[in-house]
């Protein structure tokens, strides 16, 4: 298994070379940072290392700011809002933390709620709420049949201003497969708004980039979900997000058997059959909740989810290896070896 350094050059393996196509007056900054409970770095390409790495600072206290402010268990804005849904109570929500709960309740009812951040009992209770992977048998199918029927979803919560509440007190909320997204979002935001319009964002695989790496395109390595390095590579420019969700970093060992973080909220089970997701898209944000529900579609229904949720860049990696991607992503991607199944599929 790759570690974090290792994990971390993969995605941003151009961007460590030497700087090929970049000017004598510009260089390539680069900072490493442990946040989101993974590993983080940034790029910036400047002509003033100095202001770069000042950005970049400034964007690694908004990234702590925001893992603190948007963890779904420990304290911060959302752990409160959890606590106060919990004990049937309204609770008057942090200012940036409000969008972030309006944009999620669309995006859940765009994906058809596979992609349902309410369902934060259902991933505490597979062990995904601690810091360090739960081992063990699965929970009691009793415990898990419960809160699926309970049905919690977005649409439970009642908005009145920053005051938000449940009708369903089963609600938590848990943004891990929407938060990461918007942080690389704004972190874009502000490195733009600080004079640095050439950077790339890599927050534990998950990528986001801006302008380019000086007269080229940035160079992307996608994860092999199933084997050691990079599955595949693309080049990107402009605004753009790949953001990768798979079964295979996270998960609860049971023996010899794997129960993957990403939990299907119809069923209450670990989504198994769709091992990688990767999607490209200028919002990371709908990029993250994108990759997140075509997991857990598997690998018939997702053409459908994709065309709800928007987004036309797409390549899935099933349990026994098959490749599916839509025309946009095949025409983009360069794989490091040819997989033994590729199928182009359309989703419009």
């Amino acid at each position: 298994m790759l570690n974090r350094r290792d994990f971390m050059k993969l995605g941003l393996g151009a961007c460590l070379l030497p700087a090929v196509g970049v000017s004598r007056a510009e260089a390539v900054v680069s900072e490493e940072m442990y946040v989101f409970g993974t590993l983080v770095g940034v790029d910036v390409l400047s002509r003033n290392t100095d202001a770069a790495r000042a950005a970049i600072a400034d964007v690694s206290h908004r990234f702590t700011q925001q893992n603190r402010d948007w963890h779904a268990w420990k304290p911060g804005a959302l752990g409160d809002l959890n606590r106060a849904l919990a004990g049937g109570h309204t609770h008057e929500v942090a200012p940036d933390l409000l969008p972030l709960l309006h944009q999620a309740r669309e995006l859940a009812r765009a994906s058809g709620g596979l992609f349902n951040p309410a369902i934060g009992r259902l991933v505490g209770l597979w062990g995904f709420h601690h810091d360090t992977l739960p081992v063990g048998a699965p929970p009691h199918a009793a415990a898990v049949a419960e809160l699926v029927a309970a049905a919690p979803s977005m649409d439970d919560l009642v908005f009145d201003g920053r005051r938000v509440g449940s009708r369903n007190p089963h609600v938590q909320i848990d943004l891990g497969g929407h938060a990461k997204g918007v942080a690389l979002n704004q972190a874009l935001d502000r490195l733009a708004a600080l004079g640095h319009g050439n950077a790339l964002v890599n927050l534990g695989g998950n990528l986001a980039v801006s302008g380019s790496h000086g007269d080229r395109p940035w160079h992307i390595g996608i994860r092999h979900p199933q084997g050691e390095g990079a599955i595949a590579s693309l080049a990107v420019s402009g605004r753009m997000a790949v953001v990768t969700s798979g079964t295979y970093e996270r998960y609860r060992q049971d023996g010899d058997k794997r129960y993957p973080h990403i939990i299907d909220p119809r069923s209450g089970q670990p989504a198994m059959h769709v091992v990688s997701a990767t999607v490209l898209h200028p919002d990371a944000a709908r990029a993250d909740v994108a990759a997140t529900a075509l997991v857990v579609a598997g690998s018939t229904a997702w053409p459908e989810v994709a065309r709800k949720l928007g987004v036309n860049d797409v390549m899935i990696v099933d349990e026994a290896g098959r490749v599916q991607l839509t025309p946009g992503m095949a025409a983009r991607v360069h794989f490091a070896e040819p997989p033994a199944s590729v199928k182009t599929v359309e989703i419009t």
